[in-house]
């Protein structure tokens, strides 16, 4: 219990600010867009940072001290996309028709320039705006995810098993986003766990199969990448900051090193003794990567 006030003290410190622009009392609003209203919240100042999330993710399933820690320097905007969690539509069955959402949420924005963060599927969701909008985009940061294209290493059968359940408890989530054997990544997940359950909508998370499918067919279209969108990485001048935890049993972080010597623009960070969020085990210290990152 502790530990979980001295948190909320963290919290408090760091963003300085009226609760209408932090990540638990921002305001959610919606982008009438053609044929769907895109659910977003927007917090903080300075150069736009969107970011596209996970896998059943919705607006409410961000680390909110990540966010507010973000948006000390940046202005954070999250969003669902189009037929996910508070939005409206219906969700795109590939990579790239996705991404527009991206772009369509920053034209509605009058965003001119914007970088992106793309977690786990939203990293491909994110690359695929990135190779695809160069002129909109000024940098990307992957946390938890692969390049497009075909993988080197798979998912783990642990991960999926526990990823398509139609409600995941908190130790789902341990198998999912963090390192089951060490002591320090639960302690944060425990931490974490609390700080998203306080603003948490449970019935707008996706829990059917006829959705998770669309997310897969989207998945599937990215490794088998019709659009080029692999050599495209290889040849962007956008800079790339790649976040993985060093045991990822979705994404493993193996599967960029085949790329290395290919990627002219990609750096990669791998935190110790962390799974596929390394941004909600270690909010403050990731998003200090990404501040120096963004910076360049």
């Amino acid at each position: 219990m502790k530990t979980k006030t001295s948190n909320v003290v963290i919290l408090t410190t760091i963003t300085g600010k009226n609760a209408q622009d932090t990540a638990h009392g921002s305001e959610t609003q919606y982008a009438e867009l053609a044929g769907r209203k895109l659910a977003y919240r927007s917090i903080g100042n300075g150069a736009p940072l969107i970011l596209s999330n996970r896998f059943r993710g919705t607006l409410d399933t961000w680390d909110p001290l990540f966010l507010d820690t973000l948006s000390e320097n940046f202005r954070v905007i999250t969003f669902d996309y189009s037929g996910i969690g508070y939005s409206t539509g219906t969700l795109p069955t590939d990579a790239v028709s996705v991404a527009k959402d991206i772009k369509d949420l920053a034209a509605y924005l009058k965003l001119e320039k914007t970088a992106v963060l793309g977690w786990s599927w939203g990293g491909l969701i994110a690359q695929a705006a990135t190779l695809e909008y160069p002129e909109l985009i000024t940098h990307a940061v992957i946390i938890g995810s692969v390049p497009v294209g075909e993988r080197t290493v798979d998912i783990e059968p642990a991960f999926l098993q526990a990823a398509v359940k139609p409600l995941n408890d908190f130790e789902d989530e341990i198998i999912l986003f963090y390192e089951p054997k060490s002591r320090k990544s639960i302690a944060a997940a425990e931490i974490s766990y609390e700080r998203i359950r306080k603003r948490l909508d449970v019935s707008k998370i996706p829990s059917t199969m006829d959705v998770f499918q669309l997310y897969f067919q989207a998945g599937g279209a990215a490794a088998e990448d019709k659009e080029g969108l692999r050599d495209k990485l290889k040849e962007t001048a956008v800079p790339i900051l790649v976040i993985s935890g060093d045991n990822d049993i979705s994404a493993a972080v193996e599967n960029w090193f085949p790329l290395l010597r290919e990627l002219p623009t990609v750096h990669i960070i791998i935190l110790p003794h962390a799974g596929h969020a390394p941004q909600h085990q270690e909010p403050i210290l990731t998003a200090g990567y990404i501040k120096t990152f963004l910076a360049q």
